[in-house]
């Protein structure tokens, strides 16, 4: 093997393995990141999807996360294939979409606050899987 491409695939190794699970990259005046592979985290939105969950139950489960997180002033826009909640925790606007990708897969991204909260999305989708997982 040419030296080369020995250093090469030596530093791709080394990355890969630096990067880990959760890995972020800025360009510009935009952030995109991946959290265990299944999490998506760009422009302050957390996005996932949910396999073995419709639509309908995905949204009853965002509306419940909503309800027990003690949301006040929720707006709901529900459409066939999608719909978005808007409510204020601890005086945070949070938005959350929900999307039919399909039979059984369901993407749901969650932004809080003005430019977004990774942290705070996370507890919100973690609370939607629970709620999913009581159904």
């Amino acid at each position: 093997m040419p030296k080369k491409t020995f250093i090469a695939l030596a530093l791709l190794s080394v990355l890969v393995t630096a990067t880990g699970c959760d890995t972020s990259l800025q360009v510009g005046d935009k952030v995109m990141g991946i959290q265990s592979g299944s999490f998506f985290f760009t422009d302050g939105t957390l996005r996932t999807q949910y396999k073995g969950a419709s639509f309908d139950k995905t949204w009853e489960a965002c509306e419940k996360t909503l309800k027990d997180m003690k949301a006040l002033n929720i707006v709901k826009q529900k459409k066939i294939s999608s719909g978005t909640m808007e409510a204020v925790m601890e005086g945070e606007n949070v938005t959350i979409t929900v999307e039919y990708v399909e039979r059984d897969l369901t993407m749901v991204a969650v932004r809080i606050g003005v430019s977004g909260n990774n942290f705070a999305s996370s507890l919100v989708h973690k609370k939607v899987k629970e709620n999913l997982m009581k159904r």
